[in-house]
């Protein structure tokens, strides 16, 4: 039997055991549901996974799209998934039952999409894209501009993108030179070049629409004078019907390591009298409108890569249980049959390993989602600004933990296989491939921790990182009634009482001293808060197995609880004090990285 995508007996004691979803359906959007609706989308996304994606997960990676000059070429068998995807209600299920959607929460949409999203990888990015930008338009679109791009887009008719970075201008968006012209017709004309365009070009829709950041003629320079605009590949008539093409070319792919089933694209705008564009909202308020669907894309990047870890993890601990190998040091019969490698201790480490950074990613992924389903459905305007609050504060972690960690998790898998790790007859060095992109998309690591550190910490008075920290000394009073995780309770106050120390101090000292070095060290202060986010998790999930094992379930479920409980332990034990490392590194100031000259390098 081949192991599974992600396992449902995890999926399941998150949702429902974790999180409790079911107590979701007292709200109003949500009183359609119950467990059963949830299991049925659980059900049917699985079902579509293992029949359209599992079965060509090597081929998408050894045929990348090509592109002929005139067009881009993706072998069949991806629009294939897509359209069983789109046939079953999958592409917006926490949508509006008006928009064709299924209106579930989107905790929920997300076990659901842990099966798809871990069997097609970034293939199914074209369908997540699209998501996030009818979500965009919605917010601030006007009801026209949803009506003629959002409601083909919902239907699976038209797909979407985001178009932000330039040749000249990465993630310094600022320094951005694509211009608006507006015209007398209310229209606008685009001109310029964007790179790194995910689903820029295809034809596996109708229409792309594209989102594109662009500065109107005689705006301000720098991000304050950033406007938004819908740019289609194809102009869509009065009716509703496709019609001729806009001044939206495809310049060329690029071919990235892994990730293949994604057309990565370079795309030129209006190379003649410029591209047709309409204006998203008002000028100037691009950036701020663009980050409501960066802020979902870099969400769905940290649960991608945490599921990309949870895919690997499974594969190995599969392998490792039936593959025999050598045998243990106490064994002094060199006639002894093999014994398979998971009896060996450290294979043990590196699968515990993988269980802890896999599920503890997947577990601050799942509490992003809930955060957002709060956000939106929770009975109170002030739990409702609660949920936002903390949420904003989180994003770079949810973003960036995982995919740091996550591609740890699946080198690792690749060491549990040893030689057959390394060789595509098994699936983990893709998995490493297609997860070590996640670091770099949407805002690289350290682009995160700086906005964690300068931005996020500090803002509305220090309103978010406040109320995350409490709600991380709540679970340590609540752990402390469980004789057996006391110790970990305080093992968790004594790194959250530094933690507060240590951004204390990097502030005070950003007031007096030369913040470049202040700061230089801010991707340790992401690691060491990631960390202890992570711990928080664990002790969370080892909360839940405790009451449970307290009730004495049957054997499968006492070894799944002690699962969880070990890898808290070896969380606790073997990473968390690492917190105090990247402590110092911060609160001390050192200056090893900033004091290099680049001749020195």
């Amino acid at each position: 039997m081949p192991a599974p995508i992600v396992s449902r007996r995890d999926i399941e004691f998150f949702l429902y055991e974790m999180f409790d979803i079911e107590s979701l359906t007292t709200r109003e959007r949500y009183q359609d549901h119950d467990r059963e609706s949830f299991d049925a989308a659980i059900d049917i996304a699985q079902a579509i996974a293992e029949k359209y994606y599992l079965p060509i997960q090597s081929k998408v990676d050894r045929n990348e799209p090509t592109f002929d000059g005139n067009k881009v070429h993706i072998i069949p068998e991806i629009k294939a998934g897509l359209d069983a995807v789109i046939a079953a209600g999958l592409t917006a299920p926490t949508t509006d039952y008006e928009m064709g959607g299924m209106q579930l929460p989107q905790i929920a949409a997300s076990g659901a999409f842990a099966y798809l999203s871990a069997a097609a990888s970034t293939s199914l990015g074209y369908l997540s894209l699209t998501h996030a930008n009818c979500n965009l338009i919605e917010a601030y679109g006007s009801p026209e501009q949803i009506e003629k791009w959002v409601t083909p887009q919902r239907e699976g008719r038209f797909f979407g993108t985001m178009a932000m970075t330039e040749p000249g201008a990465g993630s310094g968006l600022g320094d951005l030179t694509t211009f608006a012209t507006k015209e007398e017709d209310g229209t606008y004309r685009v001109k310029g070049n964007k790179i790194w365009i995910s689903g820029g070009d295809h034809d596996l829709s109708e229409n792309i629409v594209h989102l594109v950041l662009a500065r109107v003629k005689g705006a301000a320079r720098g991000v304050k004078g950033i406007s938004l605009f819908i740019v289609p590949k194809f102009l869509v008539n009065n009716d509703g019907t496709v019609g001729q093409r806009n001044e939206v070319a495809l310049a060329g792919l690029f071919h990235k390591m892994g990730g293949r089933g994604h057309t990565s694209t370079a795309l030129s705008f209006g190379e003649q009298d410029g591209a047709v564009a309409y204006l998203v909202g008002e000028e100037n308020k691009g950036l701020m409108y663009m980050f409501h669907m960066m802020n979902e894309a870099r969400i769905l990047v940290g649960t991608g890569a945490a599921l990309t870890a949870l895919t690997g993890f499974q594969y190995s601990l599969d392998y490792a249980k039936g593959r025999p190998q050598g045998r243990l040091l106490s064994s002094k019969d060199p006639l002894a049959p093999p014994v398979n490698i998971i009896e060996h201790p450290d294979v043990r480490r590196m699968l515990l390993t993988q269980k802890a950074y896999s599920e503890g990613a997947y577990a601050l992924c799942l509490y992003g989602h809930q955060l957002a389903d709060d956000e939106k459905t929770a009975p109170t305007e002030s739990e409702k600004k609660h949920a936002s609050t903390i949420l904003n504060f989180l994003t770079p972690i949810i973003k960036s933990w995982p995919s740091e960690w996550g591609p740890k998790s699946n080198d690792l898998a690749i060491q549990v296989l040893g030689g057959h790790g390394y060789v595509n007859e098994h699936p983990v060095e893709m998995f490493y491939r297609d997860n070590r992109l996640n670091p770099i998309h949407e805002g690289t690591t350290g682009i995160q921790s700086l906005d964690l550190l300068c931005r996020k910490v500090p803002m509305n008075d220090f309103k978010g990182y406040q109320a995350f920290l409490t709600e991380m000394y709540d679970t340590v009073d609540s752990a402390q009634s469980h004789e057996k995780l006391q110790l970990y309770a305080q093992q968790l106050k004594d790194t959250l009482d530094n933690l507060k120390a240590v951004t204390t101090a990097v502030l005070d000292a950003s007031k007096t001293q030369n913040i470049d070095m202040v700061f230089s060290n801010s991707v340790s202060y992401l690691n060491m808060f990631g960390h202890i986010t992570i711990a928080w998790l664990w002790l969370r999930q080892a909360e839940v197995a405790s009451k449970a094992l307290d009730k004495t379930p049957h054997s499968d479920d006492e070894k799944f609880y002690n699962g969880k409980i070990q890898a808290m332990k070896y969380f606790f034990n073997s990473e968390l004090p690492l917190t105090y490392h990247w402590g110092n590194l911060v609160k001390n100031i050192d200056s090893a990285s900033f004091d290099t000259h680049p001749d020195w390098l």
